[in-house]
């Protein structure tokens, strides 16, 4: 029996789930699904400027994890802007961080900025 997914703690979901060609319909186009903790990776690590180890640190994951992670993010945001495909954020083995856990409050929290809770 394989052994189970490791959740994936992500301060939050991200403000928009769609991307893509401006005048693009999602049934009309081919689309790209990138998880939310693949979302997380790119934030954290693009966006925040954690290294691989600090954003494995902030997900509860390992580091090789985030690197498989980041690498597949980058090929479908590289796929998304390249062949002019709508990119999808959904879905993912992840947990939202919540207002008890206090690991969550230090730098790269976007739900904890500044010790309150962004909804």
């Amino acid at each position: 029996m394989p052994r189970p997914r490791k959740w994936r703690k992500v301060c939050s979901l991200p403000d928009s789930d769609r991307f893509g060609p401006l005048n693009a319909k999602i049934e009309q186009y081919d689309s790209v699904i990138m998880t939310v903790d693949e979302y997380e990776t790119i934030r954290l690590i693009d966006l925040e400027g954690f290294t691989q180890e600090e954003c494995a640190k902030q997900m509860n994951i390992a580091r090789t994890t985030v690197q498989g992670m980041y690498t597949d993010a980058r090929l479908k945001l590289a796929e998304s802007l390249v062949n002019g495909k709508v990119l999808r954020i959904q879905g993912g083995d992840y947990k939202l961080c919540d207002s008890s856990d206090k690991s969550c409050f230090g730098e790269g929290c976007r739900r904890h900025k500044h010790g309150k809770v962004v909804t």
